[in-house]
């Protein structure tokens, strides 16, 4: 088999483009099985942030009895209903669902015909380093479609599905609105969750350093509020909640990118 040096640019991409097929073949078996569950996506997982005994919910609530709080936090149902008022609405969410849920549950085999693809470019010790970044890159991107799925999405359809400028106007969501929340939320808060990944690659190229992240950190916080307050509602308590894990995985992206830094210089020497 050639080698990533004796591959021409028209090799590169012939080798690309049955990795890009491999992964969409992938994610179509996956929605293919997600379309079939279509009773389990949509009734459990889709509108279970909808229910009042979603587990979030649940959580919030004991967490504000435990306080002393009450029932201030408790809720007894969400005032608002889904409808689709397209001809072809009901089954288009059916299908794009599925596809992102095929995304979401490959994405570890999509991760993997990406390293197939840049292994052959990379050094034996580059390759040792990098050992384990499927697993890792996985269980982040699973964290965050996690932490999008209990914690951003019931705070934003809590907020937003409760919140009236008048009693005269009863909240009734279209169905692709509802989702879209839902996907924005869950995709965004799994890419979030890749920060730590993606600041071991900058400083792996030279692009970042350790001390570079530490002296913009007032910078990134000021980026992480704005992250936040796009991705939840304008609550103070919701931006709060979502800003602590990112702040955390900021530092978390210091640590590593100040391990890889000193290999580096080790290495150089």
């Amino acid at each position: 088999m050639s080698t990533a040096n004796e591959m021409s640019f028209l090799d590169h991409l012939e080798e690309l483009r049955w990795h890009l097929i491999r992964s969409s073949l992938a994610i179509i078996i996956v929605a293919t099985l997600a379309f079939i569950a279509k009773d389990f996506i949509f009734d459990t997982l889709i509108f279970g942030p909808k229910k009042a005994d979603f587990w979030t919910y649940e959580l919030f609530c004991n967490i504000s009895k435990f306080m002393g709080q009450g029932t201030s936090f408790c809720i007894q149902e969400l005032p608002f209903r889904i409808q689709s008022r397209a001809v072809s609405g009901q089954f288009s969410a059916h299908l794009w669902t599925s596809i992102t849920a095929g995304f979401i549950i490959a994405f570890p085999y999509v991760l993997l015909e990406f390293w197939r693809f840049i292994r052959p470019g990379l050094h034996a010790n580059e390759r040792k380093n990098a050992r384990g970044f499927i697993f890792i890159a996985s269980v982040l991107f699973f964290m965050g479609v996690l932490f999008g799925y209990y914690i951003v999405t019931p705070l934003s359809i809590n907020f937003l599905g409760s919140y009236t400028v008048s009693n005269e106007v009863f909240n009734d969501f279209d169905l692709d609105s509802y989702i879209g929340l839902l996907r924005a939320a869950v995709l965004s808060s799994g890419f979030i969750f890749e920060l730590p990944i993606l600041m071991y690659f900058l400083t792996k190229i030279g692009l970042v350093t350790p001390n570079f992240l530490r002296t913009n950190r007032k910078f990134a916080i000021v980026i992480v509020l704005s992250i936040s307050a796009i991705i939840t509602p304008p609550d103070i308590a919701s931006q709060i909640i979502v800003t602590i894990p990112i702040l955390i995985l900021y530092e978390v992206s210091i640590l590593i990118s100040k391990i890889v830094f000193k290999r580096q210089q080790k290495n150089n020497e």
